[in-house]
Order: structure tokens, then C-alpha cells, then sequence
């Protein structure tokens, strides 16, 4: 699975600059992708859109957008601009009723994977990317390092591709090429995004 993430990274190299990709596994029924969507965009419903490449056009209109994909009752939200990690209050808030699985890294390499659930932040690791040593690993993390000891330190597109199997091995949702660019993308426009403030 890290291979299929090294094919997708190579495909798509801007997002090794920078992402955040979050999946959010419903435990309730009730919560569905509109209410997701919401709390994304800081209680306000969010504009759906259909674009061509839309990286290029969030640029130039200078937007905030995210890229839906769906799984096993999961929903996963890929933001390829910021790479911010989302705040900690979103990513509590996210999680009520919920498992919340996330992984960012920004342009000068920091990076954070966490897990959240039941409305608080259970487990967190720091600097995965630049191949700091992960000291007192969180028990939900606990295979996480084992993939990243097969990876040399200085592969960073391995590690971050380590965090994307990871968090699809964990959920069933992973990121799919096809629907990243070219033409008719479907994407969500943040107004008011509450991954931003």
C-alpha cells in the first residue's frame, strides 16, 4: 500500500508540499457527510463544485477547497493548499460520535499524525516525516512506527506515504489519483474554513 501512495505522490508531486487528509468514521448513523461538511466550514454549509483542476483554479481565485472521498460508512477530506493540521478544537469536534484520523505536513516538512474520538484527541505523534525517532508511541499508533522502520530516514515520500497506508489500513478510505485533477472534479469550497482560522 506505501507503493500505491509513492505512484500517487509521483502523479500529484504538490501534494508532498503540503495536505492535510483527514478521515472521520461515523459511529452513529445520524452523522452523515453534510453534517461533516458543516463542521468543516465553521457551522455554515459549504458550496459544492464541479472544476477543472481545481488546484490551479484555488490558486488563482485564492480558495480553500477540499476533495470528498467515501469508504466503509467513512469519509475522507483531502485539503492539498495549507497543510495545516487541523485545530485542535475541530479535530475534538469532529470526532464527537466519531473516529477521526489525520495526518498534514506542511512546506517545511513538519508533520503531525493524530487520532481522535468520542469529542477528544486521544493519541498524537509529531516530525514523523523528517525522521525524528518516535519516542513513548501511543498504543493506536503502535504499528505506525514498524512502517516507517522499513523506510530510510531520508525517504520523506515514503514516510509520508506510510501515513496514508496507515490511516486507510485503520479506516478502509484511501485517496484515489483520478479524481485529483483534469477535468470535472468534484470538490467542496470552504467559505469561511474553519481548517484555516
Amino acid at each position: 500500500m506505501i507503493d500505491h501512495y509513492r505512484a500517487l505522490f509521483r502523479q500529484h508531486s504538490w501534494l508532498t508540499d503540503s495536505l492535510c487528509w483527514t478521515v472521520v468514521q461515523p459511529l452513529d448513523e445520524g452523522i452523515a457527510l453534510d453534517d461533516l461538511l458543516w463542521r468543516l466550514n465553521s457551522g455554515r454549509d459549504p458550496e459544492e463544485r464541479v472544476m477543472d483542476d481545481p488546484m490551479e483554479v484555488a490558486m488563482d481565485e485564492d480558495l480553500a477547497l477540499l476533495y470528498v472521498f467515501e469508504g466503509d460508512g467513512a469519509y475522507g477530506f483531502l485539503e492539498g493548499r495549507f497543510g495545516d493540521p487541523l485545530p485542535d478544537d475541530l479535530l475534538a469536534a469532529l470526532s464527537e460520535g466519531a473516529r477521526v484520523w489525520t495526518t498534514s505536513w506542511g512546506f517545511n516538512r513538519t508533520s503531525t499524525i493524530a487520532y481522535a474520538g468520542g469529542g477528544r484527541i486521544r493519541a498524537r505523534i509529531d516530525n514523523y516525516v523528517r525522521g525524528q525517532q518516535i519516542d513513548d508511541v501511543p498504543e493506536v499508533f503502535a504499528d505506525f512506527p514498524v512502517m516507517l522502520d522499513g523506510l530510510d530516514r531520508e525517504d520523506l515520500v515514503g514516510r509520508q506515504s506510510a501515513a496514508f497506508a496507515f490511516i486507510e489500513m485503520a479506516t478502509g478510505v484511501g485517496v484515489e489519483g483520478d479524481r485529483l485533477d483534469g477535468e470535472g472534479c468534484r470538490v467542496i469550497v470552504l467559505d469561511t474554513p474553519a481548517l484555516w482560522p
